[in-house]
């Protein structure tokens, strides 16, 4: 599918307004946490199947109440459509062009109650059985965590449908394309968590709006970041101390991709990013350890929203009183801005990996070589064995089975270690070949009768 189909898609969907979610690729070691924060491995190599899982089910499959798949539903099916955005003359035209079988990547997150969150899980189930989607849903009593792949019509059919609950009517949804079809290997829609942190959500106050950050619209985070960016050239390199940008993804997103000013976090999993969290131990590599909690302002992004809005509620009940986030996160507003201030391209969690600011906005691509220019001196997309600049901005997965750590590495050193991270995972005995291009490993058993040869 095209860039310009691709957002004849976006165009096509977004009268069904906007939010994102997220899953997680096998984290960092076994796999690569994900938006979730969750270190579970997710893919599976076997024919897509639904899952349905409860608190009672443990992981099992669960056995679907005989529930109306609508439930609390609208009663007029033509207001499944109120609200509807106008289309501008381009998006029209594009509109024309589309087919519905293109494939898409769609995420959307709500923070909402949720009196019956099992018996949500299972109208979805039974909706989502008739449609061609993978992903991963989740739903508990605090709302809806989504992102999913499939052909335009099945997704925008899921999100109509969707929008006929009161409770998700006005949701943000976020929408790139997927140019070699699904992007993940199969649908779970389960009951549990909507983002993985040490201590649970359950706690946190993440129905109240006033308790999370404020959101910026990207038009404002523009400005902000700008300014930031004027102040810091003006004072030869210094950031403005009263004010923070806070990149709350994990350091190998920021490796790839990142807003100028923004510090390398130090972890490899949400679940256990500790920011501004400590009262007394002081950690250099922690940008909140050391300021105003009253005064400062903290600018919070994540690659789509939700990181940030659970993130702010623990920051809030510590004393951070002026916390902003970006609304729809890194990716509504490469959509909206193009990549001013940002710096390479942006991480997602599912087979894609990496996508640049051209994916969310093609008038992106002059900018985006504008910035590269001006940014040639950042210290970031480094090979992880050698150092130099990596020219693609995306990670793959070490060849020993056993580590499977995600890094970047030159064509070089890919080479010379034949796919892996270091030499120790050279010799190790269950060893992958090098995939060509942008393939990902699969199950073992496809490469346990392989002969790899060293090079």
């Amino acid at each position: 599918m095209s860039l310009t189909g691709s957002f004849a898609a976006a165009a096509l969907l977004r009268d069904v307004a906007v939010a994102p979610a997220f899953v997680r690729l096998p984290r960092l070691r076994t796999s690569a946490g994900g938006e979730n924060g969750g270190g579970k491995p997710v893919f599976r190599c076997r024919r897509p199947r639904v899952r349905a899982c409860s608190a009672s089910a443990g992981r099992g499959r669960a056995s679907l109440p005989a529930v109306s798949p609508l439930g609390r539903r609208r009663k007029s099916g033509s207001s499944a459509m109120r609200g509807c955005a106008a289309l501008s003359p381009r998006s029209s035209a594009n509109l024309r062009r589309v087919s519905g079988g293109d494939f898409v990547v769609v995420n959307f997150y709500r923070f909402v109650c949720v009196e019956n969150p099992e018996e949500e899980v299972a109208k979805h189930v039974a909706f989502l059985k008739d449609h061609d989607i993978h992903g991963r849903i989740y739903l508990n009593e605090q709302g809806i965590n989504a992102q999913y792949s499939g052909p335009l019509a099945d997704a925008r059919s899921y999100l109509e449908w969707l929008r006929e609950d009161d409770r998700f009517s006005d949701i943000l949804i976020q929408i790139s394309p997927a140019l070699s079809g699904h992007a993940f290997p199969k649908l779970k829609v389960q009951f549990k968590p909507l983002v993985q942190v040490d201590g649970g959500i359950a706690h946190l106050p993440l129905l109240n709006p006033t308790m999370r950050a404020t959101p910026l619209e990207p038009s404002e985070w523009k400005k902000r970041v700008e300014a930031l960016s004027r102040s810091r050239d003006a004072s030869t390199g210094n950031m403005d101390s009263d004010c923070i940008i806070l990149d709350l993804r994990n350091g190998y997103e920021w490796d790839i991709g990142h807003f100028r000013g923004a510090q390398r976090p130090e972890v490899d999993c949400f679940r256990s990013t500790s920011f501004g969290l400590s009262e007394t131990e002081v950690n250099n590599s922690d940008p909140l350890a050391d300021v105003d909690r009253e005064k400062t302002d903290v600018l919070m992004y994540c690659t789509g929203g939700i990181r940030c809005d659970v993130y702010s509620t623990m920051l809030r009940k510590k004393g951070f009183k002026k916390l902003y986030t970006l609304k729809g996160g890194v990716s509504h507003y490469l959509e909206n801005e193009g990549p001013v201030e940002w710096v390479g391209n942006l991480f997602v969690f599912d087979s894609r990996l990496s996508l640049p600011p051209a994916a969310y906005n093609p008038r992106s691509t002059a900018q985006t070589c504008d910035l590269q220019h001006a940014f040639k001196n950042e210290k970031f997309a480094r090979c992880y064995l050698c150092g130099s600049v990596v020219q693609e901005l995306r990670h793959r997965n070490c060849a020993n089975l056993d580590c499977n750590l995600l890094f970047l590495c030159c064509p070089d050193c890919v080479s010379n270690f034949r796919g892996c991270c270091c030499s120790t995972c050279m010799t190790a005995p269950r060893i992958r070949p090098v995939l060509p291009g942008h393939q990902r490993y699969k199950k073992w058993h496809l490469y346990r009768d392989l002969e790899i040869q060293p090079s």
